[in-house]
C-alpha cells in the first residue's frame, strides 16, 4: 500500500493545535468555517473525537456533494487523531492521521 505524507510547521504548541482540531470537529458551524466546501457535520455515535465515535460529514469534492461517515480509531491527546472512512468510501480511502510532533519550544509539525 502506498502512503502519502504531507507536513507543515505550525508556530504553536501541540496543545494549541490539538485544541484547534477539537474545535473544528465539534459541530457543523465550526466545520463549515474551516472550508467553504464543507456543508454538514454531525456526530452520530459517541462524543466528538473519542475512539469509537462515528461522524457524518457532507462536503463538496470535485464539484460533487459527498456524504461520508468516519470512524475515529485512535486519539492521543495533543499528539494524534486517526480516523478511517466507513463503507462505501473505505473502498477508495483507507484512512488518515493527524500527527502532531513537537518541534522546538513553541512549534510543531
Amino acid at each position: 500500500m502506498t502512503t502519502l505524507r504531507n507536513s507543515i510547521e505550525i508556530k504553536a504548541t501541540p496543545e494549541k493545535v490539538f485544541w484547534y482540531l477539537l474545535q473544528l470537529f465539534k459541530d457543523k458551524e465550526a466545520y463549515q468555517s474551516w472550508h467553504p466546501d464543507h456543508v454538514d457535520l454531525r456526530w452520530i455515535k459517541g462524543e466528538p473525537l473519542q475512539e469509537g465515535s462515528v461522524v457524518y460529514a457532507e462536503e463538496y469534492l470535485h464539484g460533487e456533494l459527498h456524504k461520508l461517515k468516519f470512524l475515529i480509531t485512535k486519539v492521543v491527546p495533543n499528539r494524534e487523531i486517526e480516523y478511517r472512512p466507513l463503507f462505501p468510501s473505505s473502498i477508495f480511502a483507507p484512512g488518515n492521521t493527524f500527527l502532531i510532533e513537537p518541534k522546538g519550544e513553541h512549534s510543531c509539525m
